[in-house]
């Protein structure tokens, strides 16, 4: 056979595929899901076409990094909002007919926004509609659907209880599927844990449109999405919770202290006693730039949580950190839920205003006591504490990006020496692309182990072993999705 025969043959082989394979039009696809109901269902959600006047408010309302909102970045071929499970297994269905992805939102926080970003034409799914929060105090807990939000659940709960909480997040505007899956760092960790160490059940689509709970898809599956993030296996609908008690009154306060005022010894103290203080008493720092000109310095914010009151409070600290100078004046009572309250506070200010800060939350209590292995978050044992690096701006625009951007890297670079190495571990929910990315039509393990490792240590391998067994074909996936175990990968 002829070069330029085999050429021919090969050409046309290929033109077939991607015939077989061309993307639909809205309509097109429209016609797909609406085949998927019987004569009895009828489709209740909105589907928005770029032509729709209201295409381009949904999809920048709940996008919290406005980075992404360029316009070189590439749109989803439908927005789809849905009220009903029903529909998104007709979304699911449809997209693998025509070899569409889909990408899944929730809040909209997804730092590298990965939950709306695409390279090939794509459904973007908002749940926004599915928010319900069902609150059991009976037995202590709560089915919360996934496109409720942090602030919803925490006022459902104040609603209903003065004693009961839940281990999550500070930014009410978070949503719960993302913030849940990916582990979630909260105030309550020494005592409680992380939310995903909370989580009792969930309701998930798979890549067949199959609706499965905890028993029906398997404690394989169930361990994955609680640190990991559902969209390597699936969409979750909802999560069951278990609520924890919190005391009527707790206690906050917020000590700064600048260079001048010895924030360096404070700072290396606390790195010392962080993990070791008592159950109830949780002390992160923020670190950050502050002033202008000749004036410029950094300083540390000690910002607190204490389970109880002001007279339990000032013992503890004058026996662990009495460095710190803390004053019953300083200190304010208040309910668990307005905590959350001042910590978003505190949170909000330093965002008003173009800084590089770090965020230091300690890790200890109970953290420490549960096993790396129980769920896919592993950063137990031997963590001392966990940073966040954050740099915020509010002009948009390629230079102020890449100003700030290289303000971030740097700082990252520079801590390199100081922090955890072989390898350098990070948290899911404060993704870095930086770490390496999956190739778009073939997702290696061992390319991503890279990547891998850095999050979920040694965790990693059994994610890829439940990825071949619920999703072989690789329907859900990303630029850091997980990948299949291929054979004789280790």
């Amino acid at each position: 056979m002829s070069l330029i025969l085999l050429f021919l043959i090969l050409l046309s082989i290929s033109l077939s595929w991607a015939t077989s394979f061309s993307y639909p039009t809205p309509q097109t696809f429209i016609q797909c899901m609406s085949k998927q109901f019987g004569p009895y269902t009828k489709f209740v959600g909105t589907i928005y076409t770029s032509n729709s006047s209201l295409y381009l408010h949904l999809l920048q309302s709940s996008q919290q990094n406005p980075r992404w909102l360029n316009f070189s970045t590439p749109k989803p071929l439908l927005i789809i909002t849905p009220f009903q499970e029903s529909e998104i297994q007709a979304i699911i269905l449809c997209s693998k007919k025509y070899n569409l992805q889909i990408r899944v939102r929730s809040g909209g926080h997804d730092y590298k926004g990965l939950s709306y970003l695409c390279k090939t034409p794509f459904i973007l799914v908002d749940l926004f509609n599915l928010r319900s929060v069902e609150i059991n105090l009976e037995d202590e807990t709560a089915w919360v659907q996934t496109g409720a939000t942090l602030g919803e659940l925490y006022y459902s709960l104040a609603k209903r209880s003065e004693i009961h909480g839940f281990p999550a997040g500070l930014c009410p505007s978070v949503g719960v599927g993302g913030h849940l899956s990916g582990g979630s760092l909260c105030t309550l960790l020494w005592k409680y844990g992380l939310a995903a160490d909370n989580v009792l059940d969930a309701y998930l689509i798979d890549a067949n449109g199959k609706i499965t709970d905890r028993e029906t898809m398997g404690e394989d599956l169930f361990w994955a999405i609680r640190g990991r993030g559902g969209a390597s296996f699936g969409v979750i609908l909802s999560w069951k919770i278990k609520l924890v008690r919190v005391p009527p009154t707790v206690t906050t306060f917020n000590i700064k202290k600048t260079l001048e005022q010895g924030a360096t010894k404070l700072v290396s103290k606390w790195q010392y006693i962080s993990d070791k203080l008592h159950e109830d008493l949780f002390i992160r720092v923020i670190i950050q730039n502050v002033g202008n000109g000749t004036q410029k310095t950094v300083q540390a914010s000690f910002n607190s949580l204490f389970l109880g009151g002001v007279d339990r409070l000032m013992p503890l600290m004058n026996e662990s950190f009495p460095e710190l100078g803390l004053q019953a004046e300083n200190c304010t009572e208040m309910n668990w839920i307005q905590s959350i309250l001042f910590f978003e506070w505190i949170s909000n200010k330093f965002l008003k205003e173009e800084r590089v800060f770090m965020i230091m939350d300690p890790s200890g209590g109970q953290m420490k006591e549960i096993s790396e292995s129980d769920i896919p978050f592993p950063h137990r044992k031997g963590n001392l504490y966990n940073i966040q690096y954050l740099v915020w701006w509010e002009v948009n625009g390629i230079k102020a990006s890449n100003k700030h951007v290289h303000w971030i890297r740097m700082l990252y670079k520079y801590m390199r020496p100081y922090v955890s190495k072989f390898p350098r571990a990070a948290y899911l929910n404060y993704r870095d692309l930086d770490f390496g990315t999956n190739k778009e039509s073939n997702v290696s393990y061992l390319e991503a182990r890279v990547w891998g490792l850095k999050y979920f240590k040694g965790n990693f391998k059994r994610f890829a072993q439940v990825k071949s067994k619920v999703d072989p074909k690789n329907f859900f996936r990303n630029k850091q999705s997980i990948p299949f175990l291929e054979t004789g990968a280790d």
